[in-house]
């Protein structure tokens, strides 16, 4: 399965932004999904992330109250809501895909591309 995330851009403090990952080649029907983040110069970090049934999710605590993370079975895509940005939000944003759910990176085999979210203060 191929991923294509979008949906970032620079927006101001406060402010929202909802980011898509669309998946090409094959159905995200029984994959997981997750968005990890990379800031310059740091290490790729868990975000969030949804089950396969769209019934568990999971959150950094860092998002916690601000992010949400659903998915459209018949769109093929899943999305991240992210309310209340804060400049420590910047980073380049990627979705992940894979059978099981987990919040490290090496968990998942199918990666889109980056989408860079800018939040200025």
């Amino acid at each position: 399965v191929q991923l294509q995330a979008s949906g970032g851009g620079l927006v101001q403090a406060g402010g929202s932004l909802r980011l898509s990952c669309e998946a090409s080649g094959g159905t995200l029907s029984g994959y997981s999904v997750a968005w990890f983040r990379q800031g310059p110069g740091k290490e790729r970090d868990f975000v969030a992330a949804i089950s396969w049934s769209g019934g568990s999710t999971s959150f950094a605590d860092s998002v916690k109250g601000r992010f949400t993370i659903s998915r459209d079975i018949a769109k093929n895509t899943v999305y991240l809501q992210m309310n209340s940005l804060k400049p420590e939000d910047t980073a380049d944003y990627y979705c992940a895909a894979d059978k099981k759910m987990g919040r490290k990176p090496y968990e998942y085999d199918y990666w889109g591309q980056g989408t860079l979210v800018t939040v200025s203060s």
